[in-house]
């Protein structure tokens, strides 16, 4: 009276591996997507920013000091000036960011006359 149906066996006897490691697969794919390879082309920027530092450059380190760079060593050191007079050797991995020396203002930028604050306000309410 028990039919025969129920005592079978599934087919084969084994699993497939590749639905198995698919999953994972897929999970790291997007994991290197999303976070390794951001993070490797930061670091490579960084490190451009760093070997391209230059005496003249003004920088900022890690600790938050502003300095001008004065000289750059072949060792990985930096002499920076970050006050008249005070000098400081900085390792260029502390750098975070490197400002440019400031571009000096051309003749039209000097030219033009600052306005003040209540210069403008007498443009916007005359009957004041």
């Amino acid at each position: 009276m028990i039919s025969p149906a129920f005592a079978q066996t599934s087919g084969a006897g084994g699993t497939d591996i590749i639905g198995l490691f698919f999953p994972l697969i897929l999970v790291f794919g997007i994991f290197y997507l999303l976070v390794f390879r951001p993070q490797q082309k930061k670091m490579k920027e960084h490190q451009a920013m760093i070997s391209a530092v230059k005496r003249g450059d003004t920088v900022v380190t890690a600790g938050g000091i502003i300095g001008k760079v004065l000289r750059v060593g072949a060792d990985g050191e930096l002499r920076v000036e970050i006050a008249d007079n005070v000098q400081v050797r900085v390792i260029k991995g502390t750098i975070t960011e490197v400002r440019r020396r400031p571009e000096p203002l051309s003749s039209k930028q000097k030219a033009e006359p600052l306005q003040s604050e209540d210069e403008d306000d007498k443009e916007v309410h005359p009957n004041t």
